[in-house]
């Protein structure tokens, strides 16, 4: 369920400090410690389990959140079938136009990717989680995208491909 090796790190250190603390809770109880001490001991085991607890359900939140976007493209993909023939043959030339703009631009695969993502209404957010990266590095995508471009930014790059269609 962790795919981030950093959250696994740390849950395993959470787990293991709980886990040795409650032992030594445990010890400690038998042989007659102080109550502060027990206190203590017992309040670290708890902290220790609630953030591993808060961490696997943050990651469980995360996980349906990219399901979420995934059945969205899904789905989306699948409204394209629905369409009427005229309606399909002006997003393929629409799209051709797209990639051979792409193309003229120079844009490398990932921010070929990133620029569909974005004139598809996608945030910077919702981009890094669908392609699985961080968001600053979709950031930077975008901005080099822009820079290639020579537009100012999302709203003159996603009107450079449909201003003249309305």
């Amino acid at each position: 369920m962790l795919r981030n090796p950093k959250e696994t790190a740390l849950v395993l250190v959470l787990l293991l400090v709980g886990v040795t603390s409650g032992m030594d809770l445990f010890t400690d109880l038998s042989h007659g410690a102080s109550f502060s001490h027990v206190f203590k001991e017992g309040l670290i085991v708890v902290l220790a389990l609630i953030l591993v607890v808060w961490i696997l359900s943050e990651q469980r939140q995360q996980l349906a959140q990219i399901q979420n976007l995934k059945a969205e493209l899904l789905q989306s993909e699948q409204q394209k079938t629905k369409a009427n023939t005229y309606v399909l043959t002006a997003r393929k030339q629409l799209s051709e136009v797209i990639t051979k703009q792409f193309d003229e631009w120079s844009l490398s695969s990932s921010e070929k990717e990133v620029g569909w993502l974005l004139l598809k209404g996608f945030s910077l957010k919702e981009i890094s989680v669908i392609r699985e990266t961080h968001e600053k590095t979709v950031r930077q995508q975008a901005s080099a995208i822009y820079k290639k471009s020579g537009l100012s930014g999302r709203h003159a790059f996603s009107a450079w491909f449909i201003e003249d269609l309305l």
